[in-house]
Order: structure tokens, then C-alpha cells, then sequence
């Protein structure tokens, strides 16, 4: 039988996942992609500029399980808003 340190040596955490790539990880992540989906037009962000802040939070440090360490928001549900902007100034 393996040591515990030896099972946590081989745990690997994904860091730089958003939640649209974490698989079977349960309602939450479904919860957010539905209200992403379902958010007015009006406020809305468009799919490019989306794209684009999502890309910025995928290369930073801050992003951890597709949530922003700096103030424990879920990175795509902050990015899918105009209105909204980063914490760390990053868009």
C-alpha cells in the first residue's frame, strides 16, 4: 500500500482550468454555464471580448479551479458581464 505522501505526490491539480473544462464536476459548474447563457443581451458581454477575458485569466496566476483568488469570483460569470472588469486590472 502507497503512503499517503506518496498519493499526494501524484495528485495533480489542475490550476489553470475555467469551468467549461472541468468535466463531471457536479450542478455548480452547469449552474454557471446556465446563467451565463441566460444573462440579457443588454448586459451581456459579446462573445469576442468574452473570449478574450477568459484567455487573460487563463494565463494568470490568481486563476485557481476557475476561480479568481483575488476575490473568489468564478472567472466566467465575471468576464460574461460588461460591466465587470478584473480585480487585478488585467481588462
Amino acid at each position: 500500500m502507497r503512503s499517503m505522501e506518496q498519493r499526494e505526490n501524484n495528485l495533480r491539480i489542475c490550476r489553470k482550468c475555467l469551468t467549461r473544462e472541468l468535466a463531471d464536476q457536479g450542478d455548480v459548474y452547469g449552474t454557471i454555464r446556465d446563467y451565463i447563457e441566460n444573462l440579457d443581451p443588454e448586459i451581456k458581454a459579446d462573445k469576442e471580448i468574452y473570449e478574450k477575458r477568459l484567455g487573460i485569466c487563463k494565463e494568470c496566476e490568481m486563476l485557481l479551479q476557475g476561480m479568481c483568488r483575488s476575490c473568489g469570483c468564478y472567472v466566467e460569470m465575471r468576464a460574461a458581464m460588461v460591466k465587470n472588469s478584473c480585480p487585478g486590472k488585467r481588462w
